[in-house]
């Protein structure tokens, strides 16, 4: 299978998936005002696992390296099939509450609270379960990225009456800190799933003495020494060793943990959660919608091409934004990986801004707010990255 080795190729990965995180709604825009977001959604989960699918067959299965997604799926345990699974029921009962909360409460309201505490939650859970980067630069990053969140808020706040949903916000409050919670977990669940890569301890022996030697026919000082003492004791204590880092599959002997799955297999499992609770979660809400009239389930059939193909184009981005964001978490680490992914909650406010202009009729100085908020939002991003550096 596809797999990274290079730090800078998995934050680039990870900005692909802010921009396709950031803009899949856009396709929502593109199927029009009278196909309803419950109806739309359908199309959206199927475009979701068609497209996980389409990489697991490819991507998944091709290279020098790993396993292919038939053969993975065969090997895993069913706690890290289950854990993927659930990574899916648990994002798409988190997306539909988001909506739900936008409906009702507006975007000022439900975006900052409900993706800003997922992304505080999320980015500090995934540090927790996996501490790679410095916590410091990664702590000031998310605060920055949370800060222009909040600040997009109030420049939303500014918008006229007219522009913003005048139902109770209590409600919507309620259902985007549940969201928040919620979408701050998914990740972590899927994170689980993964393999990592197992490095025999004999392979590992061979490279700390390749070391000692280079460090033998340099100048023999404390630091060195100390350094080559502390890796033997390491190995010596264990009988393997575990890295998420996949760059070690070139190595002799290296190999991907038994039980687990490939970032191509964990995703297609995780889609398939998605897929699979639509039935409950988004049947539900047309039959219960927050907002608006009940929804016949059959009215899905009754749509146009064109209304079904924005679905299926809008599920299809935001997939590919999620496998390049998982393959990159095997380099940039799961906590990193899903900071830089959340930060599609800005990429979302430039298609807003730039796009579909909804700041014109915005009072002066609205301007001076969006632009603190997209420089507290690049500083931030550079600090997530600067975190694994």
């Amino acid at each position: 299978m596809f797999l990274l080795e290079s730090y800078s190729i998995a934050v680039c990965f990870c900005f692909i998936t802010m921009l396709c995180w950031g803009s899949w709604g856009n396709a929502q825009k593109a199927a029009g005002k009278t196909w309803r977001f419950e109806l739309f959604y359908w199309d959206y989960v199927i475009g979701v696992l068609l497209t996980a699918l389409v990489f697991a067959f490819t991507l998944g299965s091709q290279g020098e390296f790993g396993r292919s997604f038939a053969a993975d799926i065969q090997q895993a345990a069913p706690a890290a099939l289950w854990s993927a699974f659930l990574g899916g029921v648990v994002f798409n009962a988190a997306n539909i509450l988001l909506v739900a909360a936008i409906a009702i409460a507006g975007m000022a309201v439900a975006f900052p609270v409900g993706i800003g505490l997922a992304l505080i939650l999320g980015v500090a859970l995934n540090y927790f379960a996996d501490q790679a980067g410095n916590p410091v630069l990664l702590a000031s990053g998310v605060a920055l990225v949370a800060f222009a969140i909040i600040v997009n808020a109030a420049a939303y706040g500014k918008l006229p009456k007219s522009e913003q949903i005048g139902a109770s916000k209590t409600k919507g409050i309620v259902l985007a800190l549940v969201c928040g919670i919620l979408m701050s977990t998914f990740y972590y669940f899927v994170a689980q799933s993964l393999a990592k890569v197992e490095v025999p301890k004999a392979v590992a022996e061979v490279e700390v003495l390749d070391a000692a030697e280079l460090v033998g026919e340099a100048e023999s000082s404390p630091e060195t020494d100390l350094a080559v003492e502390k890796v033997s004791v390491e190995m010596s204590e264990n009988t393997e060793l575990r890295d998420v880092t996949y760059s070690n599959l070139a190595i002799k002997g290296a190999k991907l943990e038994s039980g687990k799955l490939t970032p191509y297999s964990a995703n297609v499992v995780f889609a398939l959660g998605i897929f699979l609770s639509s039935f409950v979660v988004v049947t539900f809400c047309q039959l219960k919608p927050f907002v608006g009239e009940p929804v016949s389930p059959l009215a899905f059939f009754r749509g146009s091409f064109r209304e079904h193909f924005w679905g299926w184009i809008g599920g299809a981005i935001w997939a590919v934004g999620m496998t390049l964001n998982v393959v990159a978490a095997g380099v940039a680490s799961p906590a990193i990986s899903y900071g830089l992914g959340q930060g599609a909650t800005l990429v979302a406010a430039i298609w807003g801004v730039f796009i579909w202009r909804e700041f014109r009729e915005a009072p002066k100085g609205t301007g001076k707010q969006l632009f603190v908020m997209f420089l507290a939002f690049v500083l931030g991003i550079a600090l997530i990255i600067a975190a694994k550096l």
